[in-house]
């Protein structure tokens, strides 16, 4: 059993990947730093979780592109695809730089549909998979100085709910955790809590009322 953990970090990655881990995934990192990869990999593999990395800039669409086609090729048995890739660039709408706003949306929400468009075709296959995207209070309620993360967060969220309908017919359970705050542990908020409700929707087997957001605050 394989997870494709996109856009992996010290928070949400690290606790998805020893929650799913602990279950007997492998799991397989995306991220941006190299190093930082290879510090998240001795971290798992010291708690008997298998991994392997790879990195790239989710922002350079052709690179990503050509990174999912590579992993898809290598693991065509992916269980699970996971995208939690955010860019986080405060402005206001009347003075955010064009050149960042197309840049955050390639991230929040382009690259979330490149990586299902990835994963989908062998799932569909299969008749079977989960993909699971990390969603954020910003798509319901976006304070002014956020545009770009509200405007993402907003069109991922609806992403999400286009992919569900889609994919449901051919056994493939699309979800996200819309997590309505700041992420810190032990809080309401903490990593392990949503990592365990990520966890709670993937062991759903209702395929005829599947679960397609969960929200936390």
């Amino acid at each position: 059993m394989k997870l494709l953990f996109i856009g992996m970090g010290p928070g949400n990655g690290m606790s998805v990947a020893r929650r799913f881990g602990r279950e007997g995934f492998e799991i397989l990192m995306v991220a941006r730093d190299p190093e930082k990869l290879t510090e998240y990999a001795a971290e798992l593999e010291k708690e008997g979780v298998a991994s392997s990395s790879f990195a790239v800039d989710i922002a350079d669409k052709q690179a990503f592109r050509e990174l999912l086609t590579e992993i898809v090729a290598q693991h065509p048995d992916i269980s699970i695809m996971h995208y939690n890739a955010s860019a986080f660039n405060p402005a206001l709408p009347s003075e955010i730089d064009l050149d960042t706003f197309m840049a955050d949306l390639n991230i929040n929400i382009v690259g979330a549909l490149l990586s299902a468009q990835a994963v989908l075709p062998a799932m569909r296959a299969r008749g079977a998979g989960t993909i699971f995207l990390t969603g954020g209070g910003t798509a319901l309620d976006a304070p002014a100085n956020l545009a770009s993360l509200g405007v993402g967060k907003a069109g991922m969220r609806s992403l999400v709910f286009t992919l569900a309908k889609e994919c449901k017919d051919y056994g493939i359970h699309v979800a996200t955790i819309t997590i309505c705050g700041m992420i810190q542990p032990g809080t309401q908020l903490a990593p392990d809590l949503i990592a365990e409700n990520f966890w709670k929707l993937h062991q759903d087997r209702d395929t005829e009322h599947w679960q397609t957001e969960i929200m936390m605050d």
